[in-house]
């Protein structure tokens, strides 16, 4: 009965550090970015820093990695002039990702700010 307990527990830790890993799939420099952005928009304060790190812990929480890269990417692109910018405004897949980018925002808005 002990072997089974034993192995029932390392699989819980198992993958709880896998969702755990999941959730932090954002390398720090992407969340040192954010949060750089974030407190120049709201404030370069304590409370800033904190409601920032909130807000980058609930948009990771809510986005892969991957996806966020996607939605950057499509941003940055799209304020670039000529035929290229086009591609990524006119791009379902960029729209898609820039959306689920910005709701995971407007989501931390209302449980950081």
């Amino acid at each position: 009965m002990t072997g089974y307990l034993v192995a029932f527990a390392a699989v819980a830790v198992l993958s709880g550090a896998a969702r755990a890993a999941e959730v932090n799939d954002y390398p720090t420099s992407a969340r040192a970015e954010y949060v750089f952005g974030c407190m120049k928009a709201n404030g370069e304060t304590r409370q800033s820093i904190e409601q920032c790190s909130c807000s980058i812990d609930v948009v990771a929480s809510l986005v892969p990695y991957t996806r966020y890269i996607s939605a950057e990417t499509a941003l940055s692109m799209s304020q670039v002039r000529g035929n290229l910018s086009a591609q990524f405004r006119t791009s379902e897949q960029a729209n898609s990702a820039i959306n689920d980018v910005r709701r995971a925002q407007a989501e931390a808005e209302v449980r950081c700010f």
